[in-house]
């Protein structure tokens, strides 16, 4: 399932996942190799998440000449402004993809967050560097 999908976009089980996420939250992919010295551009980055036991893509992109992909907005749950209850929040997959090799990464998402996942490129994937 993708949410460019209008079927899915218009489906009961969306709804039911934007009332539990009406909030939004930022996420940022840092790809780059020799300890952060080589941004590596090209990296493919795909977020999903599981709605009711279905995989759903929220994002598809590459990584720029710096090696970034910024400013992917993601529904996140608000945020309790009491701070002794622990806040929600919903656990999205990044699943990079270099030279036919992929990393998997979870991150949890809070609303007015800017999570930020650093992927470090090892030279066997990268064909030698």
């Amino acid at each position: 399932m993708n949410i460019n999908d209008p079927n899915f976009v218009n489906s009961e089980m969306y709804r039911n996942f934007m009332k539990e996420n009406p909030g939004k939250g930022g996420l940022r992919v840092r790809a780059y190799a020799a300890s952060e010295a080589v941004p590596i551009s090209g990296l493919k980055v795909e977020v999903t998440t599981n709605i009711d036991s279905n995989s759903v893509t929220f994002f598809e992109g590459y990584t720029n000449e710096s090696g970034i992909t910024d400013r992917i907005i993601l529904p996140a749950p608000k945020l309790n402004n009491d701070n002794l209850v622990a806040p929600n929040t919903t656990k999205y997959i990044i699943t990079t993809t270099y030279n036919n090799k992929n990393q998997v990464y979870e991150v949890n998402m809070y609303e007015n967050v800017c999570v930020i996942q650093n992927v470090n490129i090892v030279p066997d994937m990268m064909g030698g560097l």
